[in-house]
């Protein structure tokens, strides 16, 4: 009889709707699994913005530990908060689908204005607290203010209901994951291939020990292989750029039927700074990090 695996998750909403996720696939495929919660140091620290958090890794620096001293034996994360450098003695195993990346900017009716750009009334006060919506939103709409926005998916849209904001910009993937009613808001979905999303955005990433041999042939057959050659490119551009939740970066790799890869990217050196945005293209992957990269620091 097999183990029963022990799954390591933090204990917002959406981080349980991927840890249950986790578990459904595992049974699919034949293995018994339970939860184990962790606070991690993004689930503490909710009066600073992410860009003054200090390091990398503040929704799973916590998780991992449980993984190395062995309480968990499978630790699920979204992808997009993920640090570039593995940690010593982990691996990334394994990928979900990848659900819609896109942002999703919601708005309160009475602060909609007909003829506007995004239909958002002007000096309005939108909410986020990431440097890289911060950036791109800014470039977009001139008169609006940017006030940091923390908590969890449904928090932050109760801050919004509540009159705190005029509009809040989140992740399309949690909205639809949560199958969260926003009938009373005004809801904008941002194109991708305009309003770059983070590297890794709608898809969840499961974690194990290089040495847990066990488990990573288990997660290997839940691995989504195409989600992997998109994610992969954007995620070594972040590497390259040594970026993190400080660094105001989007990338958004997708795959066309003929097998070329289409790419989007959008950077800055601070919310405040140029936005520079391109598109790149090419047959494969090969590279294609690279390029991105050398466009991005050259500002074109």
């Amino acid at each position: 009889m097999n183990k029963k695996l022990i799954i390591g998750t933090r204990g917002s909403k959406l981080a349980l709707w991927q840890a249950y996720h986790l578990q459904s696939e595992l049974k699919n495929a034949g293995f018994e699994s339970e939860l184990h919660i962790i606070k991690t140091k993004g689930d503490i620290v909710q009066h600073l913005s992410f860009d003054k958090i200090e390091g990398k890794g503040f929704f799973t620096k916590e998780i991992e530990n449980a993984l190395l001293d062995e309480s968990v034996d499978i630790a699920v994360h979204s992808l997009k908060d993920m640090p570039t450098e593995s940690t010593k003695e982990l691996v990334l195993a394994g990928l979900s689908y990848r659900e819609d990346p896109s942002d999703l900017l919601i708005i309160r009716k009475d602060s909609i204005e007909e003829g506007r750009l995004l239909q958002l009334k002007k000096n309005a006060v939108i909410g986020t607290s990431s440097i890289r919506r911060k950036s791109q939103i800014q470039h977009l709409l001139k008169e609006i203010t940017i006030k940091d926005l923390r908590g969890n998916v449904p928090t932050r849209i109760e801050k919004l209901r509540s009159g705190e904001y005029d509009a809040i910009i989140l992740a399309s993937a949690g909205i639809r994951r949560l199958e969260i009613n926003l009938e009373d808001l005004n809801c904008i979905r941002l194109n991708p291939k305009e309003f770059i999303p983070a590297p890794g955005q709608g898809v969840v990433v499961f974690q194990c020990r290089e040495k847990d041999l066990n488990a990573r042939k288990i997660l290997d057959k839940i691995h989504h292989r195409e989600v992997a050659l998109c994610s992969n490119v954007e995620r070594k551009v972040l590497q390259l750029m040594d970026g993190g939740c400080h660094t105001p970066l989007g990338v958004y790799c997708q795959m066309d039927k003929q097998g070329n890869y289409h790419s989007y990217a959008s950077y800055s050196k601070n919310a405040e700074d140029k936005l520079i945005h391109f598109n790149l293209s090419q047959s494969t992957s090969y590279q294609l990090a690279e390029k991105i990269v050398e466009k991005l620091k050259q500002g074109k």
